[in-house]
């Protein structure tokens, strides 16, 4: 027998939403992360069809002291072209019209689903944004950390590992990231428009959906999100790579948080270049704060409140938290 496919709500589902009254109740969104990224990133629209082509200065003319009667040999700067690629993340929502009509509820049944397809999106979108990469998914594009995870290459003066190489599979990263144009970006194909893109097909009649040429009227929602990342300048990005299991609420051992992200706000040109923030997950914010407490009165730890919310300065730098940033990666 024919079972439907479990992507398809049952009426099961419809009855775990209604409240005492039969209208759609407000659903605890337990799975929902903060990724607070999403304030801070730049977003401009790529130069190409499929992504955003930069060209990068990889060196720059030397000058001769000349003497008299003597020569100077021109020079020329160097460049390399570069070629970012956005990916299509996309997804659909289908629910029997006759299940979704139950009760006149048909719009807020469909509203509930949507914050769940959202807030998959979200996390999606910001799980690539770290750690996607097109050599295993090459459907995706690739993030921060594929582009940050040799010390010996070019960019490896900004990837800062504590006094003990982190190593296995238990280590975590902390982000500093300055957002702008010049910078660090994220991308959408031209001609296109930016975001997260929900279009109501209405009803429709989706064939074979018991597997025996069956036919069923629905509801059909479709999400779409064209994006990718540019990294125009590395030395505005800083990874801070380190044994997650090591952090101690004095630092007295294991990763010294305030130590290495001061170095990391050294190491940056200048935070006038963008938007600076800190990235990391709730686990690596509370040690932070911990640490800080534990070591110094007047830290350079601060709250403030930005738009009506409360946000963690470290240095005037903000600090977000991300739960998409695991506590799993590799050591570099």
């Amino acid at each position: 027998m024919a079972v439907l496919a479990a992507t398809h709500p049952t009426l099961l589902d419809v009855t775990k939403r209604l409240d005492p009254g039969g209208a759609i109740d407000k659903i605890a969104e337990i799975l929902n992360m903060t990724n607070d990224v999403l304030e801070d990133a730049v977003w401009i629209e790529g130069n190409l069809e499929t992504g955003h082509k930069h060209t990068i200065r990889t060196g720059l003319p030397t000058p001769t002291w000349r003497k008299l009667y003597g020569g100077v040999q021109p020079t020329k700067s160097t460049t390399v072209q570069v070629t970012d690629t956005c990916g299509m993340l996309e997804a659909y929502a289908e629910v029997d019209k006759a299940l979704a009509d139950l009760n006149g509820n048909a719009k807020a049944w469909r509203l509930s689903e949507d914050r769940a397809f959202i807030e998959g999106m979200n996390q999606e979108f910001v799980s690539t944004l770290f750690y996607g990469s097109e050599t295993t998914e090459p459907e995706a594009f690739t993030g921060f950390a594929p582009r940050f995870n040799d010390q010996a290459a070019a960019n490896g003066e900004n990837i800062l590992t504590d006094a003990a190489t982190p190593d296995g599979a238990d280590n975590s990263s902390i982000w500093l990231i300055v957002w702008g144009p010049n910078t660090a970006f994220c991308i959408y194909p031209k001609g296109s428009k930016a975001g997260l893109q929900i279009t109501d097909k209405g009803q429709v009649t989706i064939e074979n959906i018991d597997g025996n040429n069956g036919r069923m009227e629905a509801y059909r929602t479709h999400y779409r999100w064209d994006v990718g990342l540019a990294v125009r300048d590395w030395r505005f990005v800083v990874r801070i790579n380190f044994d997650a299991e090591d952090l101690t609420a004095d630092a007295a051992t294991g990763p010294d948080l305030v130590d290495l992200m001061t170095q990391a706000l050294e190491i940056v040109p200048s935070l006038q270049m963008g938007r600076p923030a800190f990235y990391m997950n709730r686990r690596t914010r509370s040690f932070l704060r911990r640490q800080i407490k534990n070591s110094v009165t007047n830290s350079t730890l601060t709250m403030d409140t930005v738009a009506g919310k409360r946000v963690m300065f470290f240095d005037e730098v903000p600090v977000r938290r991300v739960d998409s940033i695991t506590n799993t990666e590799s050591g570099i």
